[in-house]
This record gives structure tokens, sequence and C-alpha cells, in this order.
């Protein structure tokens, strides 16, 4: 495609993971000339999950597999798919949305972001190239794995008090560190921690390196008041100091909260006309798979209607 189209799609997605894909799906079969930009392969985060045990009508699956059949099911309509394309700038607040890549101009009546989240990383040795052999940014995902194990949670605000405790569902030990002397979760949550026996608390200390071979065996912790350096035996490593929203191109024009996640209603409209956000990049109380996929359901189907009621207002 040249550097310039005056093509205009009614929907452009940005994000073709489990959101983006089932949002693509409801555009399509509304017959909304629709297109999908990533910046990688179809498929999203999920796609390097191991396995997958809380997608409805699957016991198990892996992650890529799953999201194979998302990408193979929207195969079946007629969606324009742009993988490996980096988005340089996009223009939300314009009538007819513009979204430009290295060497593309794409043009949209309406769009939807689909871009996602990343976990903040601890940035300490050993972490990244042990992603998937003993360190996870998820215990909903991957806590089943643990049955009987010792794992490490790091974090001091409700999601890593309440990723703990769903931890301790399954393995025998859980060490909780916080790099300070007191926890910022609610506390009710601080209060279900502190009665779970399961749980250690390590406070004052921080991860310094994840030591693993082949899988992680333990973790280097040092003490923030004595500087004393430690290390631990443990099965798994979940970081859980917050996410951030992959929003680069959209900040001022789309309203954010203080995290910076994209804000939207229940029919997931931003708080520019015509652009909808989904999945992990909106303020969200869960970030499922399953939840993604119907935050897309949700947000193809108002995309449709915004176009036909674009349309009417024309007629008249």
């Amino acid at each position: 495609m040249d550097k310039k189209t005056d093509k205009v799609f009614d929907c452009i997605i940005l994000g073709g993971g489990p959101a983006g894909l089932s949002s693509a799906l409801y555009c399509a079969r509304a017959n909304l000339k629709t297109a999908i930009v990533d910046i990688s392969t179809l498929g999203g985060t999920p796609f390097n999950y191991c396995e997958i045990e809380n997608y409805l009508g699957f016991n198990k699956i892996e992650g890529s597999e799953l999201c194979e059949k998302f990408e193979q099911h929207v195969d079946n309509f007629n969606i324009e798919k742009f993988p490996f394309e980096e988005i340089q700038s996009v223009d939300l607040v314009s009538a007819i949305k513009k979204i430009k890549t290295l060497d593309k101009e794409l043009l949209a009546k309406t769009v939807i972001i689909a871009t996602g989240a990343k976990a903040k990383k601890l940035g300490v040795k050993g972490e990244l190239e042990n992603i998937g052999k003993g360190v996870s940014y998820c215990a909903v995902c991957d806590g089943a794995f643990y049955k009987d194990k010792v794992t490490a949670v790091v974090g001091g605000g409700n999601s890593a008090l309440e990723e703990a405790l769903y931890l301790t569902r399954f393995a025998k030990k859980v060490y909780l560190i916080h790099r300070r002397d007191k926890f910022r979760a609610d506390e009710i949550i601080q209060k279900r921690v502190l009665d779970n026996k399961k749980i250690e608390l390590i406070l004052n200390s921080t991860i310094e390196e994840i030591i693993a071979d082949k899988k992680v065996k333990e973790i280097r912790i040092k003490n923030v008041l004595s500087n004393k350096t430690t290390t631990l035996k443990t099965d798994g490593v979940f970081p859980y100091i917050g996410l951030e929203p992959n929003v680069e191109q959209f900040i001022a024009q789309v309203e954010q909260d203080k995290q910076g996640f994209i804000k939207t209603d229940c029919a997931m409209k931003t708080s520019v006309e015509g652009v909808f956000a989904i999945g992990d990049v909106r303020n969200t109380p869960l970030r499922q798979v399953i939840t993604a996929v119907s935050d897309g359901a949700i947000a193809g189907v108002e995309a449709s209607k915004y176009i036909i009621n674009q349309k009417e207002a024309v007629v008249k």
C-alpha cells in the first residue's frame, strides 16, 4: 500500500489481541469496512501464555492456540490486517481519524483503541530472561501451576496482596515482599493477608536478583534498612507493582485516569466522539482474556451504531 490512501475505513482497530480481534469480528458482521493495525503479530499478550484454564469452553488451552483460533475466526470475514506496523502518530479528534505508520496513512470514521498494557518491571537481573520460566505477572493466569510449591509476590498495593491471597489456593507457601514497612492496600485485605498462615511477610526489602537453572530456583533480596542480603528458595516470582497502559500515541487526545488508563463508559466510548477503548488499555476492574473479548463485542456493536447514526444524520 502507498504511503497515503484515499480509502476510508468505517473502523480501524489499534491492537490485534483478543479485544481487538473480537471488535473486528463484530464490526465485520455489521458490514463495516474494518482494519486491524498491530505493532507485531496478532494475538496480543495471551499468545505467550503457556496455558489458559479460565476461558469458558476450554478446560485447558495454550495461549497461542486460543489466539490462533480467534484469528482464524476473524479471517472468515473481509477484514484487512496490518501487522508489524509501528504507529508514528494518531489524529483522533478530527471527523475522519488518521493513523500514520512508518509507510502508511490510514483513514477511518471510527477508531477502537485496543493497544493493551504492559506490566511494570522490577528491573533486576534474571527477570526478563525468566518470564514464563518462573517469572509471571498474573497469578490468576498461572497460579494453578504452583500447586504445593513456593512462590514470592512483590508489591504492597491491593493487587499485590490479592495476588498473594489467590496464590495460597495452590502454593504451600507465599512470600510477600514489600520495600516499605506498611502496605498501601485496604485494611480489610491486609487483615486477610495477616490471618493467612501460608503467607510470610518480608518487609523493608527489595529483590536484587532472580536466580534460575532452566527455571527459577531462588531470589536474592536486600533489606533496605540494614543493607543485608539474603537468598530465598522459591519456584515462582510474581512482580505486581502495577501496569502501564500503552497510550503513548493518545496522550492529550482522550481522557485518562491518574494511572494513564483511558476512561470509558459502559459502552466503551471515550471522551472523543467516534473513539472507543477496550481491553487492558481502559480503566477496567478486571484484565482477563474473557473480559477483553467482551469489551470488543460491545465496542464493535457501538461503532456500528455510530456509523449508522452518522449516515442517518447526513440523509436528514
